[in-house]
């Protein structure tokens, strides 16, 4: 039986992290918990940045080193090696986004390989991921959704999109490394629903290679899932799912009111945390047919999970189970899960500073957004300092 009290340890959930660097996260959650500090500070990040201000150096002293892992794959690699020494693995996101020619794509395509190739040669990295539109425009895969008729150049883009999306496909099944697809907005994730889908088919006969993303706040996650889990048993293909809350809540119901659609997500949060861990459920249920990434920040899901895992007496380091949290947030959950031996994995964005800026903002957005996330955050960083300040000598940095 799991110890319910297993995420409330610092001293292993900030074991990483020198008094400095504490410093550092209690002062940028500290800002963060203050109300309006986000939407101002983000506002006066986008001006500096239409004025070419030099605000680089602030970045990267602040959140740029809270949220991110370095500005390349093997900048990465020092934190990347020490999170594995306390049992804790990486997934490395290239977090460079706004790209609109196909030259851009081609070059993002070859970028991915590169990192799948990268990861493939890593232990310490087992997942890869990719970003329907960061393969081609939004629109594209919007019209295709809605089964608009494509122009000749929008089928021509529509045909690269499948091509570069099958090449990295291929490259992680030729490297052995699980590639997570990220979910975007509702109304262009059918086509990709159903292009990743062919992918599974193709690539996931012996063993999960890609792995789809849901966001529970949608309602018919469920009942998708479900479906697709009856094809793959008849079609004889495995399945795997990181399963999420969701990134879009705002625009999603601005959009389903302004063009007059019913909307496509959860009444409000506790509706969705029950379609979440419904989903997770389900998932973990049918383990054998689906591998699961469980990407969330909330201590109740996890727990809930580890006690599934349990009652079906399942082994907490089952390679078909992954618990997953984005670095820079949720080290309790994360490092706690690594000393109990559990698939504990952080997703680590890099890139240049300039062009992880729009992610970094809304890492900030979504930490003051979700209730409690901050405050939680907060409270444990000041008990480990309070930890640290009383009964422990001070670390050398």
């Amino acid at each position: 039986m799991i110890d319910t009290k297993i995420f409330n340890d610092t001293k292993h959930a900030f074991v990483l992290k020198s008094d400095k660097d504490l410093k550092r996260s209690l002062f940028l959650f500290s800002m963060m918990n203050i109300p309006y500090f986000v939407p101002v500070s983000t506002a006066a990040t986008n001006v500096a940045l239409k004025l070419k201000l030099p605000i680089e150096p602030l970045v990267k002293a602040t959140i740029f080193k809270q949220f991110c892992g370095g500005v390349s794959q093997d900048d990465c690699m020092p934190l990347v090696k020490k999170m594995r020494k306390e049992n804790v693995y990486s997934v490395l996101d290239y977090s460079v986004e706004g790209k609109e020619s196909e030259a851009e794509f081609d070059r993002a395509a070859s970028d991915k390989i590169e990192i799948i190739k990268y990861a493939g040669g890593a232990e310490e990295i087992p997942f890869a991921v990719a970003k329907p539109t960061g393969l081609g425009r939004f629109e594209i895969w919007e019209k295709v959704t809605a089964n608009d008729k494509l122009t000749d150049k929008e089928q021509e883009e529509w045909d690269n999109i499948k091509v570069r999306f099958e090449s990295v496909c291929k490259a992680a099944y030729d490297n052995d490394t699980r590639l997570l697809i990220d979910a975007e907005e509702s109304w262009m994730q059918d086509a990709a629903d159903n292009l990743i889908e062919d992918m599974m088919r193709k690539y996931n006969k012996e063993k999960p290679i890609i792995f789809n993303t849901l966001q529970c706040y949608r309602w018919d996650r469920l009942s998708y899932v479900k479906g697709l889990h009856e094809r793959a048993q008849k079609e004889g293909f495995k399945l795997g799912f990181k399963t999420v809350r969701g990134a879009y809540m705002e625009k999603e119901n601005a959009r389903a009111k302004r063009k007059g659609y019913p909307t496509p997500i959860c009444e409000d949060k506790e509706a969705t945390d029950v379609n979440f861990n419904a989903v997770m459920c389900y998932c973990i249920d049918n383990v054998d047919d689906i591998s699961q990434f469980i990407g969330t920040h909330n201590e109740v899901s996890t727990y809930m999970a580890l006690q599934l895992m349990n009652q079906k007496e399942l082994h907490l380091s089952d390679d078909r189970i992954w618990f997953a949290q984005l670095y820079g947030m949720s080290d309790h959950i994360s490092f706690n899960l690594g000393r109990v031996n559990a698939n504990a994995i952080k997703l680590v964005p890099f890139g240049p500073i300039k062009d992880v800026i729009p992610y970094l903002i809304r890492r900030a957005q979504e930490n003051s957004s979700v209730q409690g996330q901050t405050g939680r955050e907060l409270a444990l960083l000041r008990e480990e300092k309070d930890r640290r300040d009383g009964s422990y000598v001070k670390r050398v940095e």
